[in-house]
């Protein structure tokens, strides 16, 4: 795996759209010959810049260790994984650049060989994501957007969504139906009890999980167009929804949960010891 942060300069580069940094296009071996046999090129962009609050205080959250391993490498993985994805680009805390790049040089075994850039991300996700589609060169067609928070999403998943988009769905994204019983509220700001003021078709609604995927042109629009509010887009194919475009969907899997709070980790851990126990993951 080559591993470069955005400010290093290795020769050839093409620079990505908007000049954001170099992305190396020379790669040989698998990652140049399943990108150019498909005749598509698809890249993922996993945003890593957010402090993870609900996890409590410390490091970021996509820096936590998960079975020992920071849970944004478990992610990289998971991406790396899937002969779809020629590029990861890894948009790290604004101030972490270099040591994200340290833990991935750490963690990462030289037999992993799609390319992997890190840049420095910004204040919200939604800044972030639009960064690390800046730094994508311009042979990309479609890109993958995964949460860092996502660590144990199955290969099966991200090859699912990478290959709708191939066959042509502009914007992609993975869920699983819901199980339980969802209410509407009028919120209240004081704590009080919240009077409910719906009950949604249960059948009709699915908990979405990512890698989202999108034709690159599409998602690049959506975040040129959608200005930011507040703390931004938390959810890419909602910003791409507002500009009229379809989005569909794919199954999800359980195990591409989304670690938020302590007991999400002991889960985690629970998944990882199974897949070391029966796949010698």
């Amino acid at each position: 795996m080559s591993i470069q942060s955005a400010g290093e300069s290795p020769h050839d580069h093409p620079q990505g759209p908007g000049g954001a940094g170099p992305v190396d296009d020379t790669a040989t071996g698998p990652v140049a010959s399943r990108s150019a046999s498909s005749g598509h090129r698809t890249a993922a962009v996993i945003p890593a810049a957010g402090r993870g609050l609900r996890l409590g205080p410390g490091a970021p959250k996509a820096l936590r260790a998960l079975s020992g391993t920071p849970m944004l490498v478990h992610a990289v993985r998971a991406m790396t994984r899937s002969r779809s994805v020629s590029l990861v680009v890894v948009v790290a805390p604004p101030d972490g650049a270099d040591e994200v790049r340290r833990l991935l040089d750490e963690h990462t075994a030289p037999s992993e060989t799609s390319d992997v850039l890190v840049v420095p991300g910004g204040e919200t996700r939604q800044d972030s994501v639009r960064l690390g589609l800046a730094a994508l060169p311009d042979d990309v067609d479609s890109v993958l957007v995964h949460d860092a928070a996502r660590p144990l999403v199955p290969v099966e998943t991200v090859d699912a969504v990478a290959a709708a988009v191939r066959e042509g769905a502009p914007a992609v994204v993975p869920a699983l139906p819901v199980a339980d019983t969802v209410k509407e509220v009028r919120v209240r700001d004081d704590g009080g009890p919240e009077p409910v003021t719906g009950t949604p078709e249960r059948s009709r609604l699915r908990a979405v999980q990512t890698p989202q995927g999108f034709e690159l042109k599409v998602l690049a629009a959506a975040h040129a167009q959608v200005a930011r509010e507040g703390d931004g887009a938390t959810d890419d194919a909602g910003m791409v929804e507002r500009l009229g475009v379809e989005v569909v969907v794919v199954p999800g899997h359980d195990e591409a949960f989304k670690v938020t709070r302590p007991l999400d980790l002991v889960l985690a851990e629970a998944v990882l010891a199974r897949r070391r126990a029966t796949d010698g993951f």
